[in-house]
């Protein structure tokens, strides 16, 4: 009977929440700025972008996030950061205006970006972004030459790509794909905010020729986006 007990004890536990997210006890104007504010600490407390279904754990269900977020970034107008989407979920990021204060306090001079990726790196990386999952002898064959396994440890080592589903080619080998990290570095919420390849080519703006000449959009090339999106 005991034992009983203190099962149901935890499963009543584990059921109820840690807080009250419906405020039913408060008027609608209260409610919604009590939402505002626990929304805007969660994601000010993390140090990576916090997605929809964490930020809904302390609303309540009525809560539209949309809106709430709306009004937080207008309320943020004016300020030196705002509030983003980007790798799925929502970060905290300083405004690209104050990139220079921000180097130059931590004692970078300013103006000097960080270590951009090399020219081949940044090709590499593109095309990854673009093709993934893809083999690393599907990369040295698209480029005609040898993709090293040092460049794509750089990569990694970065955090930019990681090890994808296995190819179903003779072999098996490991394919590659972007990870959060590069969607966080390049201030992408999705793959689908990448510019549209064939759209691209359409317009004659990007080919395959191009970008194996080195013709690469500026963003992927210098993390530029990155850097002027300081957490």
């Amino acid at each position: 009977m005991a034992a009983d007990r203190d099962e149901a004890g935890e499963r009543a536990a584990k059921q109820s929440p840690l807080i009250d997210t419906e405020l039913e006890h408060l008027p609608p104007e209260l409610r919604w700025r009590e939402w505002m504010n626990r929304v805007e600490a969660v994601i000010f407390a993390a140090s990576e972008p916090v997605t929809r279904e964490v930020l809904a754990r302390v609303v309540g269900r009525d809560c539209n996030l949309d809106l709430i977020v709306d009004d937080i970034r207008q309320e943020l107008r004016g300020r030196p950061y705002d509030l983003v989407r980007v790798a799925g979920g929502y970060q905290h990021r300083t405004r690209p205006a104050f990139a220079d204060a921000i180097r130059a306090a931590s004692g970078q001079a300013a103006g000097k970006a960080g270590r951009p990726l090399s020219q081949t790196e940044a090709l590499v990386l593109m095309t990854i972004a673009y093709f993934q999952p893809i083999t690393r002898a599907e990369l040295s064959s698209f480029f005609a030459r040898e993709i090293s396994r040092d460049l794509i440890g750089v990569l990694r080592g970065q955090d930019f790509i990681a090890s994808g589903p296995r190819s179903p080619t003779p072999g098996a080998p490991y394919t590659y794909v972007t990870t959060r990290t590069f969607l966080s570095h390049f201030g992408l919420d999705t793959l689908r905010d990448l510019p549209d390849f064939e759209a691209l080519e359409d317009a004659g703006l990007l080919s395959r020729d191009k970008l194996l000449a080195g013709e690469i959009p500026l963003s992927i090339a210098t993390g530029d986006d990155a850097e002027n999106a300081e957490e």
